[in-house]
């Protein structure tokens, strides 16, 4: 095995000068073409794969579940990994592998001709997925220039918002106008080839070797010093859980509204994107903890109005505070983490903070369901409102503190 390696700040990237402080320097730019592609390729079949289930083999609604439920399963156990392997490997060689299974695996949707086959390889896609996510945004950070780090994270974040975005009306579209899923299993494998391609040209900045931590250590898979970071972030993964989950049925049953939840998801993702652009001004100045603050609060307003207001004003003006909400919070909790990390547990930190946050969606998708089935889906987003509300405070009295004390000032 290979020794732990650490980035030096100063490094750069092969031919460029060493006083090259740009923010959207070509290594970066590719990076995010990497990410856009690989959110996108995704992305485009996801509210799809319930229909063609059902069409393709006439799957029940329990099944559909446990099918489509198995890439977060995979996801969530390949993800502690994911940090160790970045942060122990060569990061471009673990980026590009993780990227070419996870672009040929498309192919298997292709050739899935059963049930069995299909559940298959949706879990089996979660691995790399999983894996592709922690490598790539570990690159970004990289081949980011150490002043500009705090402000690239939060930029980073647009590629996959804006293929999330996008992707899946998309999607929907070319469904509508073809009624082919193959075809969409085509370009979805074609978008991640391309992504594949793009990622082997990324060229990062030089190493040197760190041997002064232990190749194998709790706080390789998992950032043990931002443990508080970790469950403060589960709370708001909940809430976004139950929410994306549950808004469309929600505002079926309780509002009447049967073809507006794309304006809501379009909403949430305008309000996601504004906030990130406004908000790398303060990450660039090391303002993370008025950032995620404002963030959290913002999105406690957004919650709190859309389960004790039920009107479609409000179920649409809650998903653009929702939105503005996270965009604000979760990048710097992610520069948080990061803060918190030596540089040679960069691949642990992001694949801490993505385990906390898809650990917290799942436990919001259990609860959801749960307290949806007995008391009806207002209740369950009264109880959205009030989990976000614990999250502001314990943000607001202990883990803005936890930070601030742990924080290391070298990275």
């Amino acid at each position: 095995m290979k020794p732990i390696f650490s980035e030096s700040t100063s490094a750069t990237p092969a031919g460029a000068k060493a006083t090259d402080q740009r923010l959207w320097n070509r290594e970066y730019v590719k990076v995010m073409v990497c990410n856009f592609l690989l959110f996108f390729a995704f992305y485009l079949l996801t509210p799809l794969l319930p229909i063609y289930l059902d069409e393709q083999f006439n799957a029940d609604k329990d099944i559909l579940g446990l099918v489509l439920s198995g890439y977060v399963a995979a996801t969530l156990i390949i993800r502690p990994f994911s940090g160790f392997v970045v942060d122990t490997f060569n990061r471009k060689t673990v980026l590009v592998v993780c990227f070419f299974f996870f672009f040929i695996l498309f192919a298997g949707y292709v050739g899935a001709g059963t049930l069995l086959m299909f559940a298959i390889v949706r879990t089996l896609h979660g691995i790399p997925f999983g894996a592709t996510t922690v490598a790539n945004s570990t690159v970004a950070l990289d081949v980011l220039p150490s002043s500009r780090r705090n402000e690239g994270i939060g930029y980073y974040g647009l590629s996959n918002n804006l293929a999330m975005a996008v992707a899946p009306s998309a999607g929907i579209c070319i469904y509508h106008a073809t009624g082919n899923f193959m075809l969409l299993f085509w370009i979805s494998l074609l978008l991640a080839m391309a992504g594949f391609f793009c990622s082997t040209t990324v060229k990062l900045p030089k190493v040197k070797k760190n041997p002064g931590h232990p190749a194998l250590s709790l706080d390789h898979f998992f950032l043990t010093r931002g443990w508080l970071l970790a469950v403060n972030i589960m709370f708001f993964g909940l809430c976004w859980g139950v929410m994306s989950n549950y808004v469309a049925i929600y505002g079926q049953q309780e509002l009447g509204i049967t073809d507006g939840t794309g304006l809501f998801f379009m909403l949430l993702s305008a309000g996601l994107m504004t906030s990130r652009l406004f908000g790398v001004k303060s990450l660039r100045k090391g303002k993370m903890t008025r950032n995620a603050a404002v963030g959290v609060l913002l999105s406690l307003a957004g919650y709190g109005l859309f389960a004790f207001v039920v009107h479609p004003w409000s179920y649409y003006i809650s998903a653009l505070l929702i939105g503005l909400g996270n965009g604000q919070m979760y990048p710097a909790f992610l520069t948080m983490f990061v803060k918190v990390a030596r540089h040679d547990q960069r691949g642990t930190a992001n694949s801490s903070i993505l385990i906390s946050w898809d650990l917290g969606m799942g436990l919001g998708i259990l609860l959801g369901g749960v307290v949806a089935e007995s008391c009806g889906f207002l209740t369950a987003f009264h109880i959205v409102a009030y989990m976000q509300g614990a999250g502001a405070l314990l943000f607001i009295l202990f883990t803005r503190g936890f930070f601030r004390r742990r924080q290391l000032s070298d990275n």
